[in-house]
């Protein structure tokens, strides 16, 4: 059910515009890194929170059109958290017609033992419901599995780095778990926080709170985030564009020596690729933001 029936036919020309962009940002991910390859089977984990639905709808669209074939099976964590309505996703499911798996885990009581009372929990649970996860793909025989986390996500996993951990680094659209088993995409990689939002709702999905075991939200990401929307306001187009930085690195011009060979670096008689802008400002350039179809200056960062 959603509340397509309640919408005038200017707000259904809107949602339909909204469905056709994530249905193509997600399927231009998938294609740009190649996520998802001709007979896979794709672990969709499910959540309960807007992005997950948002992803498992979109992969089933994306599954009758592709001309590939490939398998889809989501699946829930329930980590026993009290007051988890343990019916709502199965009934949803059920619903859909999709191919589930609900895995019980009783993580809730591992984390509140291990975590003093008032510090956050999401780390420690991360891992454990990776972990699970993990071995969730193994017995399932899945080849790829695949997370909600979309671009929004990505540029806060960035700044968290920079500003809290000394690295330029986020999170990758396509990576291989660390024992070198597991596939890990994110189909989601170029899609907007505020468009999966307002698709959720428009959506009706039965979404389930984040905040069942008790645990603050991570106040440095929390803060990440709310720089990031407040941006957005002020600046149109600057989110875009740092995502789109996020694929156009100059390893040359950054300074890590085991990324590039800055001792090795010698003059040469011809022009060097990627030019000498040591001398120069920074190029301030106007382009065109597609989604507010309006053209907005993207200017320095401080």
């Amino acid at each position: 059910m959603t509340r397509l029936d309640e919408l005038s036919a200017k707000q259904k020309y809107s949602f339909n515009k909204l469905q056709k962009r994530l249905r193509r940002c997600a399927g231009k991910a998938i294609d740009d890194f190649n996520m998802i390859e001709d007979g896979d089977k794709v672990m969709v984990c499910l959540s309960g929170g807007k992005d997950s639905y948002a992803m498992l709808d979109i992969l089933r669209y994306l599954q009758k059109v592709a001309p590939i074939h490939f398998d889809l099976v989501a699946v829930n964590l329930d980590q026993k958290q009290p007051g988890f309505p343990a019916h709502v996703l199965p009934e949803y499911l059920d619903s859909q017609g999709v191919d589930y798996k609900i895995v019980n885990e009783d993580t809730y009581s591992i984390v509140k033992e291990k975590i003093p009372e008032g510090k956050t929990t999401c780390s420690l649970c991360s891992r454990l419901r990776r972990g699970i996860l993990y071995r969730t793909a193994t017995e399932l025989g899945a080849t790829k599995i695949a997370l909600g986390h979309h671009r929004d996500d990505m540029l806060e996993t960035l700044f968290l780095n920079m500003f809290y951990g000394g690295k330029l680094k986020s999170m990758p659209p396509k990576l291989v778990s660390d024992d070198g088993k597991q596939m890990v995409i994110r189909p989601l990689a170029y899609c907007a926080e505020k468009d999966l939002t307002r698709y959720a709702d428009m959506m009706v999905f039965p979404i389930i709170p984040c905040n069942l075991c008790g645990s603050q939200e991570n106040l440095q990401r929390k803060v990440i985030k709310q720089m990031l929307q407040q941006w957005d306001k002020q600046h149109p187009g600057r989110i875009e564009n740092m995502a789109r930085a996020l694929q156009s690195v100059t390893p040359s011009h950054l300074a890590d020596p085991n990324l590039f060979d800055f001792v090795g670096l010698k003059t040469q008689d011809k022009p060097y690729e990627g030019g000498d802008i040591g001398f120069d400002e920074p190029e301030i350039e106007l382009q065109r933001n597609r989604d507010e179809e309006q053209l907005v200056q993207i200017v320095q960062l401080n």
